[in-house]
């Protein structure tokens, strides 16, 4: 298992995170577009940063530098999907089968499951990406579809699994 701290982002992580989102190795499994600037990055995490935000996103930090991502995302305005979020991930390439991804989801769901009432956890995934596939399974997200043709990536439309996590013992009232 890797070395590395788990925290939530703050606003002065903007050039880490142009980095990792702009890495040719990692782009190619996201829905980020290419050439991201530091200064986009600096107003969205300032956005994040705001009270009452929903979103919530950790970096796995090594040596100072950020080795990966891992975010929740409310997946729409409708009142009556509140209970569910989106998740989104990523690990720079040379901090892969290390252990990274697995910190930050143990993370990420432990808060998602104690402190953020989210019943539902749901996100997409290029159907070619086995290791994130496998790492999604251990943490007990579901295959429920396949989009066909879902992006567009280096020149070629590709497919993408639809994943979700349910809460596994969601919270009751009482003892």
């Amino acid at each position: 298992m890797a070395d590395v701290l788990i925290r939530r982002v703050r606003a002065n992580d903007a050039e880490g995170m142009a980095r990792l989102m702009g890495d040719p190795d990692t782009l190619g499994h996201l829905l980020q577009l290419p050439y991201p600037s530091v200064e986009a990055w600096r107003t969205r995490l300032a956005e994040w940063d705001q009270p009452g935000r929903s979103d919530l996103l950790l970096v796995a930090e090594a040596d100072g530098a950020l080795v990966g991502n891992a975010g929740l995302n409310p997946v729409g305005q409708a009142l009556r999907r509140r209970h569910a979020m989106g998740l989104g991930i990523a690990v720079a390439s040379d901090w892969r089968r290390r252990g990274v991804g697995s910190q930050l989801l143990a993370a990420l769901l432990d808060t998602a499951d104690r402190w953020l009432g989210c019943l539902r956890i749901e996100l997409t995934v290029y159907t070619d990406n086995a290791a994130a596939i496998a790492l999604y399974r251990k943490f007990g997200f579901e295959v429920e579809g396949t989009h066909r043709a879902f992006a567009l990536r280096d020149g070629r439309y590709v497919d993408a699994l639809a994943m979700a996590r349910l809460h596994p013992n969601p919270p009751r009232i009482g003892a």
